[in-house]
């Protein structure tokens, strides 16, 4: 598989002013494989250390801070020489040892000519925490899921060269149409872990999928005790299986009191900033004002909590493959088409998408593009917006309006209706 992240870690590496590199990515989303392959490739070689098997290597940062000495150490334990800019170290499941991502901050100040990436599960949760880590003496980077345009890549390249290709105000065949939305709902079942997706090409076994999707989320539910801290892993667990009853409500705001009766913010709001801290959660806020600056005017008690894979939440809500294939109407999904689009925005504004709710109406999600702020309505088949939406436009006197929906690219007035499989390239429609 070919991971976009992979150019940027090509940036990194020609960088100057390069700094340690961190990934930050829930677990099983393709980190150390990443890592791997930049090495492989980008490298002459490289040192891989992961403190999670190999306990004795936590010693050697726990007694040194010299970067030289940790090296020399480091050389030892792999059997090869480490050099300057030849070789990529390695330092996998870091979150395992506090010292060894406190001394990155020596490696940039002493030892930078070393290329040093690490990683590790959880690890958004320690870095959410200023001292836990080298604050301004590393780089970062989130790894997601697969993207839609990934998943297209691995499944059918050929259809990916012609979906690459793509341009803004581009007429789509009706073939192409046709067969890109075919991969796309593949996508909604099948999702961007990169498990499901390896067994989806040598398999093509939905039931193969269905059991690993099971797996993750089992192996998910059990690392909440394992690196939850001083937070109480229950109401972890309970916020994260509350997603799919939240997300079901006819507003799908998050409601404390749906985790358990009673709930209240000082109850679970530590458990949402360490799930979605840890990369598991996306969360999108109400704003009050759909004007530019978007963050201004957020809600910071009303928001909307999405899973981070599309898939993962077609299992856990239940759905029938069937359902999706056949175009029937369930309950569901509006908000599995939503989870959808917020896991193709994610990374390709500067400002995280919101959304916007009020008493006569609601806006699926808002954008901002330099100072132009854009209303965007998802349809999960070929509907036409709604009246309210419509209204909104015409009165504020908008110059641009997306509409995401199964229905063909093409552009009517301000309203410009995007095909579902083209969210991964808003920015460049736009």
């Amino acid at each position: 598989m070919e991971r976009n992240a992979m150019e940027e870690l090509k940036k990194w590496k020609l960088n100057p002013d390069r700094k340690p590199m961190v990934l930050r990515g829930a677990r099983q989303v393709g980190k150390t494989w990443l890592m791997k392959e930049f090495g492989q490739y980008c490298y002459d070689h490289f040192v891989y250390f992961n403190f999670d098997e190999e306990d004795e290597l936590k010693s050697i940062f726990e007694t040194n801070k010299n970067p030289a000495r940790i090296i020399e150490l480091l050389s030892m334990i792999s059997g090869s020489k480490i050099e300057p800019i030849k070789t990529l170290i390695i330092l996998d499941e870091i979150q395992e040892c506090p010292e060894a991502l406190n001394s990155l901050k020596y490696f940039k100040e002493k030892a930078n000519e070393y290329h040093v990436i690490a990683a590790g599960s959880m690890l958004g949760t320690l870095l959410a925490q200023p001292k836990s880590y080298p604050v301004g003496m590393v780089n970062l980077l989130d790894i997601f899921p697969l993207s839609f345009d990934e998943f297209l890549n691995a499944t059918d390249s050929a259809l990916y060269a012609f979906y690459k290709n793509i341009e803004k105000g581009q007429q789509i065949e009706e073939i192409f149409h046709n067969r890109l939305t075919d991969a796309y709902n593949y996508y909604l079942i099948i999702g961007g872990m990169p498990e499901c997706v390896a067994s989806w090409i040598k398999y093509k076994d939905p039931e193969k999928i269905s059991k690993i999707q099971k797996e993750l989320v089992e192996i998910y539910e059990n690392d909440f005790s394992k690196h939850n801290g001083k937070i109480n892993s229950g109401r972890i667990l309970m916020v994260f299986r509350s997603i799919v009853s939240q997300l079901a409500k006819p507003n799908e705001k998050f409601m404390y009191g749906a985790v358990r009766e009673g709930g209240r913010a000082r109850d679970f709001e530590e458990a949402i900033e360490w799930l979605v801290s840890a990369g598991m959660l996306n969360r999108v806020y109400n704003v009050s004002k759909m004007e530019h600056p978007l963050t201004a005017f957020d809600k910071l008690d009303q928001f909307k909590l999405f899973l981070f894979d599309t898939g993962l939440l077609k299992h856990m809500a239940g759905i029938d493959n069937s359902a999706i294939l056949l175009k029937a109407n369930y309950q569901f999904k509006g908000p599995l088409v939503e989870n959808y689009v917020l896991q193709q925005l994610r990374g390709q504004f500067l400002i995280e998408p919101r959304y916007y709710s009020d008493k006569s109406k609601e806006i699926d999600f808002v954008l901002q593009k330099g100072m132009e702020i854009i209303p965007v309505e998802v349809k999960s088949g070929e509907d036409k917006s709604a009246p309210s939406f419509k209204k909104y436009i015409v009165e504020h006197h908008l110059e641009n309006a997306i509409r995401l929906s199964k229905r063909g690219y093409r552009k009517d007035g301000v309203f410009t209706n995007i095909p579902l499989y083209l969210v991964g390239k808003l920015k460049d429609l736009l």
